[in-house]
């Protein structure tokens, strides 16, 4: 290990320190892929040399668990996909015991113009064929800085899962999507079991597994009967 001299801990670090001395799209497909050849602020107050760097550009997306307070189920979805089977090339996983259909939440693209929430609620419909009553936000992050822009939009949206089931996704876009509704405690156990194999799916039963209680205090009362006129 190296040492670059004395840190600053006080700077904060800010887009204006950076320096792009060049960027150029390399490929321009389904996804896009941007190469930058750029120069940053070092924590010891020098700036770095030149750094050449590729970029994967897929857009930002937002994801979300669907609870249903009054039944206690979770519902997830399960699809096909090509990254996870890519994945199967490496040492680090097993064809055996490891799946390249994923157990996930519902999710989507945020399209041009389009807010976070909006996606969930279309998303909802699309994948699991089940509307939103209600949305909560869990947390917005980057989904893999060292080499893609993409960020996450998490949310936990209240459902009503009573008819949740079948399978459902758009033929256009080549989905083909189950999904489960399953009990919240086998749902919590699946956590410890490693089931789930994808970010936004972990992080989101991170937080439920936190936070159950409570939402049970936000959403679990059934509505309450109109009175009649």
């Amino acid at each position: 290990m190296t040492s670059n001299g004395n840190p600053n801990s006080n700077k904060k670090f800010k887009a204006s320190d950076v320096e792009v001395v060049e960027k150029t799209r390399v490929w321009d497909g389904y996804f896009q892929l941007d190469k930058y050849l750029l120069r940053h602020a070092l924590h010891n107050g020098n700036t770095s040399g030149e750094m050449s760097r590729e970029i994967f550009e897929r857009g930002h997306a937002a994801a979300a668990l669907l609870y249903d307070p009054i039944l206690e189920k979770l519902v997830f979805i399960e699809q096909f996909r090509p990254g996870a089977y890519a994945a199967l090339s490496s040492p680090w996983f097993d064809e055996k015991t490891f799946s390249p259909w994923m157990l996930e939440i519902v999710a989507g693209i945020i399209d041009e113009g389009e807010t976070p929430e909006a996606v969930i609620r279309r998303e909802t419909v699309e994948e699991a064929n089940l509307k939103v009553l209600d949305i909560i936000p869990i947390t917005h992050y980057l989904v893999t800085p060292g080499g893609s822009s993409e960020s996450m939009f998490l949310f936990c949206a209240k459902t009503d899962a009573e008819n949740a089931g079948g399978v459902f996704g758009l033929d256009e876009e080549h989905e083909d999507i189950r999904v489960l509704s399953v009990d919240v405690s086998t749902a919590l156990k699946w956590i410890d079991d490693g089931r789930f194999k994808n970010s936004m799916t972990l992080i989101a039963m991170q937080w439920f597994n936190a936070n159950h209680k409570q939402l049970k205090k936000i959403w679990g009362a059934p509505p309450s009967p109109e009175t009649p006129n």
